[in-house]
């Protein structure tokens, strides 16, 4: 056993989920992509805020000063896994969906009749519907980025082409929850920058994969969830400091004016906030060498290090299951196959089988312990333009916790259903 299969196991030891058993077979969580599994001291944390600090903010006692520095401890957290500059450019809210309809609605007050925003066919429904209502409501006109079919990646002369000195806003995502397929975020802001637009980022589905760096980016905002990188349902939004106190936001009269917490819309869930820096920690926790005589300090640094490992680690498990689908007769693998390009691809892969709908394979690999998706994932503007609505897709993810085992007892169920 290498070392990267001692600290697999290791880390797999701090989830209990993964010990589960169902008809006699461990549990095989493929289905990262809509909620990873989550550590046990993450689930602690909630806990623990839950039993002793549970208060409100703002008040003249011991429990609400506690809540205080939870909510403070967090915002540097989220601002360290964003690579942010500032703590308070960073706001939380339920989730991703409610955030980007929130801000899209303040945003769209900064609009005029005749300008236009660009929207993309690669992205999930959260970052594509808010903002088509918003300039319906506005008096925009709404662009679509196209995709390239063949291997489902963002056209980058679709969206150039379309970029004006109209153009308002881009909407896109750093990686595709349905296919896996990256995004060259700085590229694009380069490009939206250019003509004055400003660039929103979904990074949902890139945050457990890879590093988020607003800053590097240049991306005047960004969204993703905590629970999608083994934490609990917290939305993240991240904004330019000077546009998140510029912009006016929907809010009540007594809240803050002040950033963060003039996007912060009523009383926030303050564990699952504590849980979220939690969620962070184990991240960092993933940098850590024990056998370093000169151990990292920063948790950035920690991040750093730890997101070039599971990079690494999830490349090779996602490489050996596209590998292993290509083989199977009867199955159609959407995205990006050549390994060659596997570091343009986040470790996620859609497929169909032939005669088989999403939903009744999904059905089979279940009865064999296997957590797979089906149908469209909300991903709604891609699986239209690849023409697998409505039957959609199933949809593998594998994270840094999965193991080869996993994945070559899924190749096996796979190819019993294809038969």
């Amino acid at each position: 056993m290498n070392s990267s299969d001692v600290k697999v196991r290791n880390l797999r030891s701090r989830f209990p989920s993964l010990e589960r058993v169902e008809n006699g077979q461990r549990l095989v969580y493929l289905d990262g992509p809509a909620g990873t599994q989550v550590p046990l001291e993450v689930a602690q944390r909630v806990a623990e805020c839950l039993i002793h600090h549970n208060a409100n903010r703002a008040g003249k006692f011991i429990t609400s000063h506690e809540v205080e520095q939870i909510m403070a401890e967090a915002h540097e957290a989220a601002a360290d896994f964003l690579q942010a500059e500032d703590p308070r450019s960073v706001a939380f809210g339920p989730n991703m969906t409610t955030l980007t309809l929130s801000f899209s609605r303040a945003l769209a007050r900064t609009w005029s009749p005749g300008d236009e925003i660009l929207v993309s066919s690669l992205d999930h429904d959260a970052n594509y519907t808010p903002w088509v209502l918003a300039a319906r409501d506005a008096g925009l006109s709404v662009r679509t980025i196209g995709i390239d079919a063949s291997d489902a990646t963002l056209d980058m002369g679709s969206l150039e082409s379309q970029l004006t000195e109209r153009t308002r806003l881009v909407a896109v995502t750093a990686a595709s929850n349905a296919v896996g397929s990256l995004t060259d975020i700085p590229a694009i802001a380069k490009l939206v920058h250019r003509v004055g637009a400003e660039l929103f980022v979904d990074a949902v589905h890139y945050a457990p994969h890879r590093r988020i760096d607003v800053v590097g980016w240049d991306c005047d905002y960004l969204v993703c969830s905590g629970y999608k990188f083994f934490g609990p349902h917290i939305g993240i939004l991240y904004g330019k400091p000077d546009r998140m106190e510029s912009l006016v936001p929907y809010k009540l009269r007594p809240s803050p004016d002040s950033i963060p917490g003039r996007w912060m819309s009523g009383t926030q869930n303050h564990s699952c906030i504590a849980g979220l820096t939690a969620a962070i920690d184990y991240m960092a926790s993933i940098g850590e060498d024990p056998t370093d005589p000169k151990p990292i300090a920063t948790r950035r640094e920690k991040l750093d290090l730890a997101m070039d490992w599971i990079e690494a680690v999830e490349r090779e498990l996602i490489q050996r299951l596209i590998a292993g689908l290509k083989e199977i007769p009867k199955v159609r693998i959407y995205g990006i196959v050549d390994p060659h390009k596997s570091h343009l691809r986040a470790p996620t892969v859609s497929f169909c089988i032939d005669r088989v709908d999403s939903a009744s394979a999904a059905i089979e690999l279940g009865k064999k312990g296997i957590c797979a998706w089906h149908g469209n994932y909300y991903a709604l503007p891609l699986t239209l333009a690849l023409g697998t609505e409505p039957h959609g897709m199933v949809r593998l993810g594998c994270m840094h916790y999965n193991t080869t085992e996993e994945i070559d007892r899924t190749l096996e169920a796979v190819r019993w259903i294809a038969r």
